[in-house]
């Protein structure tokens, strides 16, 4: 059986992505060599292989585990059974469904404001303005649209063909502004800030179909404001349990009509780190690993 072997000396780290992506996704090359130069002894598995002792590894660590959308009550049960699964299995129980803005925007913080329809509900588009549409439970923007005023009865088209499907669907204003600035991706490793990027529109029309597990993304390196960062670092500390449980995290803002920084999404799951904008972030990662094994033994 995959991963039965534990008398190896070195800490067993299990890196986790999907059968279309088993060694991982443009991070994995740096990460894996920054957690083989840090003395741990790293791999990566598919989560959904029923050959691999999971109970062998010192820590399980969700990476590229794209996949997951369309059986995420297999995801989550998967993440339940794992022994020292980073993140813990209640967080991506939580996060794999974007409720949770729900829960961030009872907590005070400012998130995009959303209408959600659930399955048996009557489409309700805005009156005016551009709008999104997309699936509560989804990753690589798959099945997510920008809509126009005059693009209703398709908007409603694609809500009512999710819904059929059993799934909820969010309706969000689009925010003119990320246009011209963009998101700002902030990425934490063990509650540390490590670096942040700013990624350019996504979406620029109707169409919501994606080849592949995720649409594409222009990446550039970006500094975020204090702002930014006092918006990222109470989003995290209003996660459950708080954010000491959290190996790794990446908190997307955009800007409000007011220009003031909003949560798009927390991604607690499987966020890429887009480490080649920030060349010491995969052996901050490494390192956070080692603390987190650490902790768990002394513990």
């Amino acid at each position: 059986m995959a991963g039965s072997d534990r008398s190896r000396a070195l800490p067993r780290v299990a890196l986790v992505s999907c059968r279309a992506l088993p060694l991982g996704d443009e991070d994995a090359p740096a990460l894996l060599a920054a957690c083989v130069g840090a003395g741990l002894d790293a791999e990566w598995l598919v989560w959904d292989d029923p050959a691999v002792d999971w109970t062998s590894y010192d820590l399980v660590v969700i990476r590229s585990t794209w996949d997951y959308p369309p059986r995420r009550d297999d995801f989550v049960a998967w993440a339940d059974s794992v022994p020292r699964l980073a993140n813990p299995a209640d967080v991506i129980r939580w996060n794999t469904d974007k409720g949770y803005l729900r829960d961030l925007e009872q907590a005070g913080l400012p998130v995009v404001p959303t209408t959600w329809l659930a399955p048996g509900d009557d489409v309700v588009l805005p009156r005016s303005g551009e709008y999104v549409v997309k699936p509560a439970v989804g990753a690589g923007a798959r099945d997510t649209a920008r809509y126009q005023p005059g693009h209703a009865e398709l908007a409603r088209e694609h809500a009512r063909r999710m819904l059929a499907e059993g799934r909820e669907v969010m309706v969000q204003p689009y925010l003119a502004a990320v246009d011209e600035v963009g998101e700002t991706g902030l990425v934490y490793f063990g509650g540390r800030f490590s670096h942040a990027v700013r990624k350019s529109a996504l979406l620029t029309g109707p169409d919501p179909e994606v080849v592949g597990l995720y649409r594409e993304e222009e990446i550039e390196p970006a500094e975020p404001t204090a702002t930014e960062r006092k918006v990222a670092e109470l989003t995290l500390a209003a996660v459950p349990g708080g954010a000491d449980r959290l190996l790794y995290a990446r908190v997307d803002l955009v800007p409000d009509p007011d220009g003031d920084p909003i949560v798009l999404e927390v991604e607690l799951t499987e966020p890429s780190f887009f480490l080649g904008g920030a060349p010491d972030a995969a052996d901050l990662f490494a390192a956070t690993i080692i603390t987190t094994l650490t902790s768990r033994t002394l513990g």
